[in-house]
């Protein structure tokens, strides 16, 4: 994700007011006892982020997602059949999907009718007719209607389902959205693949993840837009556009294809859209193959808060320029490829997207970034300082990742040099690939990589609100 700012600077320094800081503590505070996942029992109804109790449910995991929906834009009205394919992960005598808003008429469990009944706001309890026993492989299918809840608010935006004002409709948020129009295990812990069957009047046409398929034309004025995500997905990096796109195709060199779409009065963004192959070449040669099965970009003509980094093919609000295209981009790797274990670990999403930016400027506009960081620090106080990147709240997730999370990259280029940097860049995203990590686990992997003890550092950027000392401020060549 990268908010709105963007369209006026990389970071957001001058917007919130940072003046200089003269408290500079010799050592940083004892970091603090992260707060800790709690293991889902098999049947909950979340999966255990402390951050988002409800998001997501234990029992299962999903191995892949079939949503077929038919919209109207006229009535607003969708239709969905969604089937979830899972592995019990304990005996299931019932168990949870998440689904906002809309309402089931039918529920199947390997083709058997099940009772079900919603609870709370997005909880849809699932009993089958018989238990699933721990290790067996199931299918549930949902079956529901409605016109879809309006999106949720956030620090950045409205998150979810989403209305466009050329009469569409677009699905953008983080950290859930999911669940606005599919039923669901929302949560980024949960990836899976993703096949989108999608019915629309003709003359409307559908841009989702991954790779597309042939349309197929109905005799009743209506066509289906096909899309299939064989990598797995996290289900809030899963999107769906429906408008009257304009479609651009291409490949990548080694075959990947290419499908950007534009919105009615954002043609122009082609220009911006162009500079996409420099900018997957570039970020490839940092942190290694491209690790999504397509790629592009969808340009909507809205005012959102924020860009998104859907799976393959980002979400770009009408401001977004090439530098949020850097940014989306650098999340194929940090935060798609390789996912948050749970949100307090956000850093590794956010701080390497907006570290991207810097070093796309760096190798692209001759920048400094030795000068940059030591402005940015110069005109620092404690408003900035006082973000946590790290177990940072409920809440405060998109916040100081954006400004100081670069900032304490930068720090630890230089803490580490950049043999070593270079090193973390490819190897973390490697040794992750399609999976979940963690904060802690990051820190001990850089320690191996370096070959030092940086718990110091690390507690002094990532796990402190207050300034660094001035040796983990200024490593290195940073240094005054």
């Amino acid at each position: 994700m990268r908010h709105g700012t963007a369209r006026a600077a990389c970071l957001a320094l001058v917007a919130l007011g940072l003046t200089a800081c003269t408290s500079e503590p010799e050592e940083p505070p004892k970091p603090p006892a992260p707060t800790k996942a709690v293991e889902a029992e098999p049947g909950a109804d979340g999966v255990g982020d402390p951050y988002y109790p409800q998001d997501g449910n234990g029992g299962y995991d999903v191995t892949g997602y079939h949503v077929s929906i038919s919209y109207d834009p006229k009535s607003r009205q969708l239709t969905g059949d969604t089937r979830v394919a899972a592995k019990a992960t304990g005996d299931l005598e019932r168990f949870n999907l998440d689904l906002s808003g809309l309402k089931v008429s039918a529920v199947e469990v390997d083709g058997e009718a099940a009772k079900f009944e919603r609870q709370g706001e997005h909880e849809l309890v699932v009993t089958p007719a018989a238990s699933v026993a721990d290790g067996a492989e199931f299918t549930a299918r949902v079956r529901y209607a409605g016109v879809p809840k309006g999106p949720e608010e956030s620090s950045l935006g409205d998150n979810g389902w989403q209305l466009a004002q050329s009469g569409g409709a677009f699905v953008a948020g983080e950290p859930h959205s999911a669940a606005t129009w599919y039923p669901a295990n929302d949560t980024p812990r949960d990836k899976a693949t993703f096949k989108l069957d999608a019915r629309v009047p003709n003359g409307w046409s559908v841009i989702s993840n991954g790779r597309e398929k042939p349309p197929t034309p109905g005799d009743d004025g209506w066509t289906t837009y096909h899309w299939e995500e064989p990598t797995r997905i996290a289900t809030y990096l899963t999107t769906v556009g429906i408008d009257r796109w304009k479609f651009d195709r291409s490949t990548l060199p080694g075959g990947i294809p290419v499908v950007s779409a534009y919105a009615p009065g954002v043609e122009y963004k082609r220009d911006v859209e162009s500079g996409l192959p420099e900018i997957i070449e570039f970020l490839s040669s940092k942190f290694g193959p491209y690790p999504q099965s397509a790629a592009g970009g969808i340009y909507i003509n809205e005012d959102i808060g924020f860009s998104l980094e859907t799976q393959g093919r980002p979400i770009y609000a009408s401001w977004a320029e090439l530098t949020v295209v850097v940014h989306e981009n650098a999340h194929q790797w940090f935060g798609n490829s390789v996912s948050v274990q749970s949100w307090s670990d956000i850093c590794l999403n956010e701080c390497f997207a907006s570290y991207a930016q810097w070093l796309w400027d760096e190798a692209k506009e001759g920048v400094n970034l030795d000068d940059q960081y030591r402005q940015e620090a110069a005109r620092a106080n404690n408003r900035l300082w006082g973000g946590k990147l790290y177990d940072m709240g409920a809440g405060n997730e998109f916040t100081s990742v954006y400004d100081k999370g670069p900032m304490a990259l930068h720090a630890l280029r230089r803490e580490i040099g950049d043999r070593a940097f270079d090193r973390v860049l490819r190897e973390w995203p490697a040794q992750h690939r399609d999976g979940n990590a963690s904060w802690p686990e990051f820190e001990q992997f850089v320690q191996k990589v370096a070959g030092k003890d940086l718990s110091g550092f690390f507690g002094a950027w990532f796990h402190a609100d207050t300034e660094p000392a001035e040796k983990y401020l200024y490593p290195g060549s940073l240094a005054k």
